[in-house]
């Protein structure tokens, strides 16, 4: 039994335009909040011998030091982290006593970014992005050359960009959202975990078009609505149980893999589960969409 993917492919573009607005709603009204690391700050973490003071406590205590928004994150049982604007060495020590009035603490690390090295260092991650999804555009339309019929190499490579970018959306607003509601930052491992969406979601993608390829070759042109439909059934056995490996080992990291761990785990585990669905029910049906629009009677 065969499953016919394409006979509801307006269904999938509702779906996911309502994904793609809503972030580009959320991106609008809340932003994203950049971690120290692209904004500019510093960020100390300290283990606190006994009791950790409440988030309340520790902003009260460094309040007469004019940090701007400090921002706590607890780690472990009695462990914190600390951000809040950039300080030289001899505020830094003042912070340090201040806390262990509270309870005695001891600093396990201390790093100050400045605001233009932040700056540069988010220019370069976008950067890095946008030229990460030119290549594999460029790849794409390059390795299905010989399939020019009967849609073009290169649509193909538009197609997956398409694609990419929905991945790589879906997850940006999420944390957008939860940057407005829990403070929670963008930072360089969720970075790396937006390249790794990338990578992971245009190999299930080239999967497919390449099966997608191999049949057109194999059985001739045909229907290519059909084609495209007989390559997706063969692939998805495939794709779901790849998905669904790498889901269980981040659902693990997610929970057991401590606190630095879970929005670069959180992060993955939305962006694949997004690329295992884009490429299944965008890029394809993106394909038959485009052929059927081309090959519309002209009036």
């Amino acid at each position: 039994m065969t499953f016919n993917f394409t006979k509801y492919s307006y269904v999938y573009y509702i779906i996911s335009g309502i994904l793609v607005i809503a972030t580009i709603v959320c991106l609008f009204m809340f932003g994203l909040k950049f971690g120290i690391e692209f904004a500019g700050g510093s960020n100390m973490q300290v283990q606190f011998e006994k009791s950790r003071p409440s988030n309340e406590q520790i902003q009260g205590a460094l309040k007469s030091f004019n940090l701007g928004e400090i921002t706590v994150q607890p780690t472990g049982n009695t462990g914190a982290i600390l951000q809040f604007k950039g300080v030289d060495e001899a505020t830094h020590q003042k912070i340090l006593a201040e806390l262990s009035k509270l309870t005695p603490a001891t600093e396990k690390s201390f790093q100050y970014i400045g605001p233009s090295i932040g700056q540069e260092l988010r220019n370069k991650t976008e950067l890095a992005i946008v030229l990460a999804l030119f290549a594999i555009t460029i790849y794409i339309a390059f390795a299905f050359r010989k399939v020019s019929r009967p849609v073009a190499s290169w649509k193909y490579g538009i197609t997956s960009l398409v694609a990419l970018f929905h991945d790589v959306l879906i997850p940006i607003g999420v944390f957008s959202v939860l940057g407005h509601l829990y403070n929670v930052e963008i930072t360089i491992p969720i970075v790396a975990a937006l390249l790794t969406i990338l990578g992971f979601s245009v190999h299930d993608t080239i999967v497919i078009f390449d099966r997608i390829r191999e049949n057109i070759l194999r059985r001739g042109m045909g229907q290519f609505e059909d084609t495209v439909n007989w390559s997706l059934n063969q692939t998805l056995g495939r794709s779901i149980s790849t998905v669904l490996t790498v889901e269980f080992v981040l659902v693990s990291l997610y929970f057991l893999g401590g606190e630095t761990l879970k929005n670069f785990a959180l992060t993955l585990i939305i962006g694949i589960t997004s690329g295992a669905y884009s490429s299944i029910f965008i890029a394809s049906p993106l394909l038959v969409s485009w052929y059927k629009w081309n090959s519309r009677p002209r009036s």
